[in-house]
């Protein structure tokens, strides 16, 4: 299965609302930026990281993937995929610019591409190609209810909806205003609307700091708070853990880790309790795998960031024993031959062949965007 064509895309989806805002991000469109990946035996590959849709930083991911990528894949075996993450991961020139960021992001795109082509060459879904569905269920928990834009009258509505129509088990809410007792609460307004037996996760999206959030937890604490995601700021591994020891509420972060040694090390500092990492931050699919196998190794389980909106990672949770929970964000699912899918708070299990990544001939007409 020579590779003969890389081709970079760039699409801006529009999301479900106008606008939606958390305690650092404000956005209209989600970016699916990545690559197509032709083969000699007809075959196409479809690869892509999520990105908040800026058309600058959008160009330097694909430029990565056509400029410095490409010229290493061109002629390759499409099956040879760890030979070639490291021969892109590990290239001298490029390992030397970047291990994380724009690189990683490229390589992630190139690297899910890989690993659908395997799976439409063996015509399974990729997790039948991994080895089989090794949970019985997946949950999904909702954040598309819980953004801090939202009022706090559409906020406890929305949640009141999913639990009571749309019969979700689970949600996440935002945190992070400039007074946390805003977020209180917004929070145990939340919680009296959907009673006690619906799990609910927080996420402050890296936003304040050890003190907010140690003052923070102790109020949230009585609220029944499955995870608190991303409480402070991304690399801090020791407020991480000190945060950690400090509360009850257990830990969740990885969706901004790139590297299994990132992983590693929140995990050796007993910094996060549930593993998030995200295919379109790591370097694909090859080195998801390796951490959700060191969160399974830690007896902690993986419950991923959606970055690509779950395509992806609905089949490797459905793969992998340490993961029965998942994001739900549909931004994007209509855009794709066979999309994301949730009927009474579980994930449905896909059945094409391949990684869920195919985009709609339509949807790049409509939404592409010049390189």
């Amino acid at each position: 299965m020579k590779i003969v064509a890389v081709e970079p895309f760039i699409l801006h989806l529009p999301l479900t609302q106008s606008s939606i805002s958390d305690s650092t991000h404000s956005i209209t469109h989600w970016g699916v930026v990545g690559t197509r990946i032709r083969t000699d035996n007809g075959l196409e590959g479809y690869g892509f990281t999520g990105t908040h849709a800026h058309i600058a930083s959008d160009r330097l991911i694909t430029s990565c993937i056509g400029t410095s990528y490409a010229p290493l894949l061109i002629g390759e075996d499409a099956n040879d995929r760890s030979r070639l993450w490291t021969k892109l991961a590990r290239s001298p020139a490029l390992q030397w610019v970047g291990r994380a960021g724009i690189t990683h992001l490229a390589l992630a795109a190139v690297d899910v591409a890989l690993w659908d082509l395997a799976a439409k060459q063996a015509g399974l879904p990729l997790w039948k190609f991994l080895g089989g569905q090794g949970v019985k269920a997946l949950e999904a928990y909702n954040t598309d209810i819980g953004w801090l834009s939202f009022s706090r009258e559409n906020l406890i509505s929305g949640a009141k909806k999913a639990v009571e129509v749309d019969g979700f088990t689970r949600i996440k809410v935002k945190v992070g205003h400039d007074d946390p007792n805003v977020d209180i609460d917004r929070l145990a307004a939340v919680r009296k609307a959907i009673g006690p037996g619906v799990r609910m996760a927080i996420d402050g999206n890296g936003k304040w700091d050890l003190p907010t959030c140690m003052r923070f937890c102790a109020q949230a604490e009585p609220l029944d708070i499955f995870w608190f995601e991303e409480p402070l700021w991304y690399d801090d591994v020791a407020g991480h853990a000190a945060l950690a020891r400090s509360t009850s509420i257990p830990i969740a972060l990885g969706e901004q880790l790139y590297t299994l040694d990132a992983f590693k090390t929140f995990l050796a500092a007993g910094a996060l309790t549930y593993v998030q990492p995200d295919v379109t931050r790591l370097a694909g699919i090859t080195e998801y795998i390796q951490v959700a196998d060191l969160a399974h190794a830690h007896r902690l389980p993986v419950v991923p960031h959606a970055g690509e909106m779950s395509q992806v990672h609905v089949h490797l949770s459905y793969w992998h024993p340490a993961s029965t929970i998942l994001e739900y964000i549909p931004w994007i699912k209509d855009h794709f031959q066979e999309p994301i899918r949730v009927e009474g708070g579980l994930y449905a299990l896909p059945q094409q062949p391949g990684a869920g990544t195919t985009p709609l001939a339509a949807s790049f007409e409509r939404f592409g965007k010049r390189l």
